[in-house]
C-alpha cells in the first residue's frame, strides 16, 4: 500500500530502522504532502509536515497552523450504531422481565436444515467413536424427579471445568499431567493469573534502559530540558512510535485522541524533556507501546513452536519491546496515583494493555480495574467534565474500561468496580470532537469507530444475558410478582429464554453496517463483498483450508478469498491501521456470545441425555458451531498476539474449546447431536478448529507458565507427544 497519506506499519518499521543521520526518511515519503501547514499552502510550496511546527515555519519563525481535514461526504453510519444501542435497551429490558416468566410453549431454536420441537428427540445410528466414552455420573441422569433443572450456565471455562462429567474427564488424564483438578472450579482464577505456588508467574525485569533497547539518535534536550531526559530517544524517533500507536492501539482502543498530544503534549515535553509529570508518564507509555506495534508485526518470533514461529513477536518472554520506555513510565507514575483527571484514567488503561501484551495477567487485571475504578472517581467527583470540550474522550475511556471489565469478570469471576452503574449518566461516544486527518483516514481505511460502537452494543448484550441466565434459582422464586400458593416460577436458564437471547444476538449481528458485516457460517470472509485486490486468494491444493464459499467444476476447486484463513504457515497480510485485529475481536466475541447462552443446552446432553428433547439438541448443535474457527486463532491475528487484549481470555476459551470438541466424539448424546444436527460442513470445520486452537494453546502455554497448565489439559486429551 501506498504509504503517502497512510503510513502503515511496514514503512513505521523501515522508518525507525533506518539510521537519523541518512537524511533519507523524509524524501521516501513522496513529493506530495498530505496536509500542508497554513503557511506553505498559501506560499503554495512543499511543506514537509513536521510537528509541531513545520522546517519553513521553524526556519522564518513563523506560526505553525494545521487545518483540520473535512470529511468529503456526512457518514451517518455512527450515528445509525448508536441509535440502534438506544433502540435495543428496550428491548433488552423487556426480555429481562420475560425472562422471569417465559412462555408456557417452549419456542424452537433454529438449526440450519433442521425442524426442532418440544418432544423427545431420536437420531440416527452414530458413527463409531474413536475416543473413551465418557459415561453420566450417577445421580446426574434424567432419573432424579423431573422438578430439577436440567439446565447449567455459567460463563467461565473453569467453572465449566467443575461439571461433573468434565470432572470425570479431567481425572481421566490426571496421571499425565501431574495436575491437581479436584478444584479447578474454585482454582481456576488464581491458576489463570499464576498466583498458585507451582505457576511460574511471569515477572517483567527492572532494570534500568539499556542502549541497545532505545532508537538512537542526538539526546532530545529543549530549553527547558530537565535531568530527566531520556538519552538517545529523540524527536523523530518518539514521532515514529507515537504514530506506530495510533495507527494500531489507537485505533482498537480509541482512548486518546492523536492531535491533542502531538500538538499539546508532545510539544511541552520538546520544551521542558521528560520530568516527573503525567504528559510525559503518557508520552513513555505510549512510546513503549508502539514499540510493541512495530515487534508486533515485524518482530522476531521469541519462540518455534511445533515448528512453526510463535505469534508473539519481538524482545524475550521476560523483556517484550518497549520494555525500557515502560519502566521509566513505571517510575514516574506514582508522581500522579491518586489524579482525578482523564490522564489519570489513560495511564492506567495504557499500563493495562502494555501488561496484556507482555502476558502478566495479574498486572494486567491490576491495572484495568485501576483505570475503571479512576474513571468513576473523575465521572461523580468532576461530572462537568462530560460537557467539556474533552467530554467525547471521557465517553471513550469510560466505555474501553467497561469492555475490558466485562471480559474479565466473565472469565474470572472477579467482582465489578460499580462503573457500570454510570452507564446513563456518561453516555454515548460520538466523536465530535477535533479529529486529525491521520485517524480521518484511519477510520476510512478501518471503520474503527463502527467497530468501537458495534463493541458496546455486543457488550451490553452479553452483559444483560450474563445478569438473567446466572440468577440463582432462588432469585426468581421470591419475586413479588408471585402470588402466595403458586408454583414456583421456572429458573431463568430455559430454552425459551435462551431462544430470545439468541434473537436479539442474530438482530446484532444483522444490524452491523456493511463495512463490518460478514456472513454467519463464514467467519474468515471479508466484510460486504471481497475487494477488488484482494490481498491473498485461500490455496486450492491443500486438503486443511475451508472450503467455504467455494465453485466446484468437474478438475479444480477455486477459494474466495478470505480476511483470515486457517493455513497457519500462508505469509500473514499485513493490514493498515489494525484492521485485522478489530475485525477478529468483534467476530470472534460475537461467536463467543452465542457459543455461551447456548452452552446449558450441552449441559443437559452431557448430564441428563434422556430427558433431551429435539429443542435441547438443536441448541446443543448450535453451540458445536458457534465454536468453530473464531478469527483470532486464524491467520493474521493469530501471529499478533501481542496487539490482541486479555491474552489469557482467548487462552482460556481455545481451552474450553477443545474440551468441548473432544466430548463431542466421546459422549454419546453430544455425538449423536454432532452427527445429525451439526451439517455437512463441520467434521472438517471441527478439524480445522482443533489445530488452531492446539496450536494457540501450545504457543501461549510455551511462553507464558501461568497458561503452562491449560497446554497439559490439551497434550494430555489429544494425546499429543511433546512436553
Amino acid at each position: 500500500m501506498s504509504s503517502e497519506l497512510s503510513p502503515t506499519l511496514g514503512g513505521l518499521a523501515s522508518d525507525y530502522s533506518a539510521s537519523p543521520s541518512s537524511g533519507s526518511q523524509r524524501r521516501e515519503r513522496g513529493a506530495i504532502a498530505a496536509q500542508a501547514c497554513d503557511t506553505c499552502r498559501s506560499r503554495k510550496q512543499k511543506c514537509d509536515e513536521q510537528r509541531p511546527t513545520c522546517g519553513t515555519c521553524q526556519k522564518f519563525g513563523l506560526e505553525c497552523n494545521y487545518r483540520q481535514p473535512q470529511p468529503t461526504k456526512k457518514d451517518k453510519t455512527l450515528a445509525e450504531i448508536l441509535n440502534r444501542i438506544k433502540s435495543l435497551e428496550g428491548k433488552i429490558d423487556d426480555l429481562s422481565m420475560r425472562a422471569l416468566f417465559p412462555a408456557t410453549t417452549v419456542s424452537t431454536v433454529s438449526t440450519a436444515g433442521t425442524s426442532a420441537s418440544s418432544g423427545p428427540v431420536t437420531f440416527g445410528q452414530a458413527g463409531p467413536l474413536g475416543n473413551p466414552i465418557y459415561h453420566v455420573p450417577p445421580g446426574t441422569s434424567n432419573t432424579v424427579p423431573q422438578s430439577e433443572d436440567h439446565y447449567k450456565y455459567v460463563p467461565s471455562v473453569h467453572q465449566m471445568l467443575g461439571w461433573p462429567i468434565l470432572q470425570q474427564v479431567l481425572d481421566s488424564i490426571q496421571p499425565k499431567t501431574g495436575v491437581d483438578f479436584s478444584n479447578v472450579a474454585r482454582d481456576g482464577p488464581a491458576m489463570l493469573l499464576g498466583l498458585r505456588e507451582n505457576s511460574q508467574r511471569l515477572r517483567l525485569e527492572a532494570d534500568g534502559a539499556h542502549a541497545h533497547d532505545l532508537p538512537h539518535g542526538l539526546p532530545m534536550e529543549g530549553e527547558g530540558a530537565t535531568s530527566f531526559t531520556i538519552p538517545s530517544l529523540t524527536w523523530d524517533s518518539m514521532q515514529r512510535l507515537c504514530n506506530a500507536y495510533f495507527d494500531t492501539f489507537n485505533m482498537i482502543y480509541p482512548i486518546l485522541d492523536r492531535q491533542s498530544f502531538l500538538s499539546e503534549t508532545m510539544t511541552s515535553i520538546v520544551s521542558d524533556g521528560f520530568n516527573e509529570g503525567m504528559a510525559s508518564t503518557l508520552a513513555l507509555l505510549i512510546a513503549a507501546l508502539g514499540e510493541v506495534a512495530i515487534a508486533a508485526v515485524h518482530g522476531v518470533p521469541i519462540h518455534m513452536s511445533n515448528g512453526r514461529p510463535s505469534g508473539i513477536k519481538g524482545g524475550t518472554a521476560t523483556r517484550p519491546p518497549g520494555l525500557s520506555l515502560f519502566n521509566e513510565a513505571r517510575k514516574r507514575m506514582g508522581f500522579n496515583l491518586a489524579d482525578c483527571s482523564l490522564e489519570n484514567v489513560q495511564v492506567f488503561a495504557l499500563a493495562g494493555l502494555y501488561y496484556g501484551t507482555a502476558c502478566c495477567h495479574m498486572e494486567c487485571w491490576r491495572m484495568t480495574i485501576s483505570a475503571s475504578l479512576a474513571c468513576r472517581a473523575l465521572v461523580m467527583s468532576n461530572p462537568a467534565e462530560l460537557s467539556s470540550p474533552r467530554g467525547d474522550l471521557v465517553r471513550r475511556i469510560f466505555w474501553h474500561c467497561l469492555i475490558m471489565e466485562t471480559a474479565l469478570h466473565l472469565e474470572l469471576g472477579l467482582p465489578l468496580t460499580g462503573l457500570e452503574t454510570l452507564e446513563h449518566v456518561v453516555g454515548l461516544p460520538d466523536f465530535s470532537g477535533p479529529f486529525s486527518h491521520e485517524d480521518y483516514l484511519g477510520n476510512e481505511g478501518s471503520h474503527f469507530q463502527e467497530h468501537f460502537a458495534s463493541q458496546i452494543v455486543l457488550r451490553r448484550l452479553v452483559v444483560d444475558f450474563h445478569n438473567i441466565l446466572g440468577q440463582e434459582p432462588s432469585t426468581t422464586a421470591s419475586t413479588p410478582f408471585t402470588p402466595s400458593g403458586s408454583p414456583t416460577p421456572p429458573t431463568a436458564v430455559n430454552p425459551a429464554t435462551i431462544k430470545r437471547f439468541a434473537l436479539q444476538l442474530d438482530q446484532w449481528h444483522g444490524m452491523l453496517p456493511a463495512s463490518l458485516r460478514w456472513p454467519e457460517d463464514s467467519p474468515g470472509a471479508f466484510p460486504g463483498s471481497p475487494p477488488v485486490n484482494p490481498t491473498y486468494d485461500e490455496p486450492s491444493n491443500t486438503t486443511t483450508k475451508s472450503t467455504e464459499t467455494t465453485t466446484t467444476t468437474t478438475t479444480t476447486t477455486t477459494t474466495a478469498p478470505l480476511m483470515f484463513t486457517t493455513d497457519l504457515d500462508a505469509p500473514p497480510t499485513a493490514y493498515p491501521y489494525g484492521l485485522d485485529i478489530q475485525a477478529a475481536l468483534l467476530r470472534s466475541r460475537y461467536y463467543h456470545a452465542k457459543y455461551l447462552i447456548h452452552r446449558p443446552f450441552l449441559y443437559k446432553a452431557l448430564h441428563h441425555p434422556d430427558a433431551l428433547t429435539a429443542d435441547d439438541a438443536a441448541g446443543a448443535a448450535t453451540c458445536l458451531r458457534a465454536a468453530l474457527r473464531w478469527p483470532v486463532t486464524m491467520s493474521p491475528a493469530h501471529s499478533r498476539k501481542r496487539l490482541l487484549p486479555c491474552l489469557f481470555f482467548w487462552t482460556q476459551n481455545a481451552l474450553g474449546v477443545l474440551v468441548v470438541l473432544h466430548l463431542s466424539t466421546s459422549s454419546p448424546a453430544l455425538a449423536r447431536v454432532r452427527a445429525a444436527l451439526c451439517g455437512d460442513r463441520f467434521e472438517f470445520e471441527a478439524r480445522e478448529t482443533v489445530g488452531l486452537c492446539i496450536d494457540w494453546v501450545r504457543d501461549l502455554g510455551a511462553a507464558d507458565g501461568a497458561t503452562g497448565w491449560a497446554w497439559e489439559v490439551v497434550r494430555a486429551l489429544y494425546g499429543l507427544d511433546e512436553v
